[in-house]
């Protein structure tokens, strides 16, 4: 039997025990060289079959742990829909919402599925206050001391060292320290408009960023987005003309979690370098990927220095510390000048305690462990979603972060719904909160970066009983 054969015939049996639910979601496969000896094959054939099942999004490859069956392999719930935008009049602004989520942030008997932030036992907490004790032991002006607009050196410096996935493309100093992701995202809105300008933004969008845009008196556009292939290129380019800047969150979208392909992003930065407008890319995710590699940002492929990208540490490492940073091309001078008249610098010692953190390796070994954290407890959040949750459930794909985004039957509102969850000490995003116009109102944002106990297995499954009882 030839070597083509073979390797489709490895490939099919393991595509039947799949179909079958002999192999489930989740399940390890053979390694390599364990396959290579189960079918008496040469390792280039048994190669092939995987990449074979790759290919068919049958099965996905975790880098040291190996090959396991997919989260689309056993797809029981489609996709969210693409919603046609509502461009009318704003009959209910998502501010009250907004406020009435935020306003839970304290609360400590809740099962918070609700905000964008990590739970405690994801933080390395041991680690940073090893970090604090070294920066201290090496300030003599204990942190009292202002630094640079720019930023810390030895942060900028650290930074530029670790991000690789740039290529070396940028350095320190094209690098300016700010109060974590959104306010960089502020920034890179005040550098690039004025008011009564208009900005591109997905749809559903980050509600941070719909704020900031009405803050500065700007007009949010918003862009019909696809759940795994980002946002509408052929919408935007009908958009460009008007716009005088785009802002996207391109590597694992909050709230739905994409990440926008290669060839899409490259076609991006043709787009906005044609028509000379900036994109603001937020890519605070870009580090929490699922897959063998990191995703490239947009800014990889910009030459005319129109893009301005942004990253933090805040989602990962350090929430309170409010340490972020952009990188904002032909912009820069414009930035830093607004950074000396609004904060004159950033406060000096979390600057170096991350320095520190970052130069001493404990960064990566931190995000690996936080990235297996957050795929095993992604698995999690969608079989329990697919097991309680009704049938005509749609469920978003991320390949990265920690947001999932539900689209449910369209008689459900989900902030009528948030109420009734809340008095069970259950938190959820409603979807208004994710648009401008009115939308979403049967959709809802889920977190799952926090400790997986028998309660959050218990309260998604008594969220999903209180969804049964409203259809």
């Amino acid at each position: 039997m030839s070597k083509d054969v073979l390797y489709l015939k490895i490939a099919n049996s393991v595509t039947e025990q799949i179909h079958s639910d002999t192999l489930q979601f989740g399940d390890r496969l053979p390694s390599l060289r364990s396959a290579q000896k189960l079918y008496n094959v040469s390792l280039n054939t048994v190669k092939q079959a995987y990449m074979e099942l790759e290919s068919r999004s049958l099965i996905e490859a975790r880098p040291k742990y190996g090959y396991f069956v997919s989260q689309t392999s056993q797809r029981k719930l489609a996709l969210p829909s693409i919603a046609k935008i509502k461009d009318s009049v704003i009959e209910k602004s998502p501010e009250d919402l907004i406020d009435k989520v935020f306003g839970t942030i304290s609360g400590k008997d809740v099962t918070q599925f609700a905000l964008g932030i990590p739970g405690e036992s994801f933080l390395p907490l041991a680690k940073l206050k090893k970090s604090i004790n070294n920066v201290i032991k090496r300030k003599n002006d204990s942190g009292t001391d202002y630094e640079p607009v720019q930023g810390s050196e030895h942060l900028r410096r650290e930074i530029a060292k670790w991000a690789l996935v740039l290529e070396g493309k940028i350095t320190e100093d094209d690098l300016v320290i700010t109060s974590g992701a959104m306010n960089a995202v502020y920034n890179c809105l005040m550098a690039v408009t004025k008011p009564g300008d208009s900005v591109a933004v997905e749809s559903p969008v980050y509600f941070g960023i719909l704020q900031a845009i009405e803050l500065l008196g700007l007009k949010a556009v918003e862009i019909p987005t696809h759940p795994i292939l980002g946002i509408d290129l052929d919408e935007l380019k009908k958009a460009l003309p008007k716009l005088s800047a785009c802002c996207f969150v391109t590597n694992f979208n909050n709230p739905l979690g994409f990440q926008m392909p290669d060839d899409n992003k490259k076609e991006l930065v043709r787009l906005i370098t044609e028509y000379n407008v900036p994109l603001i890319e937020d890519d605070i995710y870009g580090n929490v990927y699922f897959g063998s590699e990191r995703p490239k940002p947009c800014k990889f492929y910009d030459e005319a220095g129109l893009v301005m990208w942004i990253g933090s540490v805040t989602k990962v490492l350090a929430p309170g510390y409010r340490i972020g940073w952009v990188a904002p091309g032909k912009f820069k001078d414009k930035i830093i000048r607004q950074k000396l008249v609004q904060t004159v610098c950033s406060p000096s010692l979390y600057s170096d305690v991350i320095a520190d953190f970052l130069e001493y390796g404990r960064y990566d070994h931190h995000l690996r462990t936080f990235r297996n954290k957050l795929h095993a407890n992604y698995h999690q959040i969608q079989k329990s979603v697919a097991a309680y949750f009704p049938d005509n459930t749609k469920i978003s794909e991320p390949k990265g972060g920690f947001m999932l985004w539900l689209e449910l039957d369209k008689r459900i509102c989900t902030e009528d719904l948030y109420d009734e969850a809340f008095s069970q000490k259950i938190n959820f995003a409603p979807g208004r909160m994710f648009s401008q116009y009115n939308q979403y109102q049967n959709c809802m944002r889920l977190n799952y970066a926090l400790e997986w106990t028998d309660r959050v297995e218990s309260d998604l499954e008594k969220l999903g009983k209180m969804i049964k009882n409203r259809i």
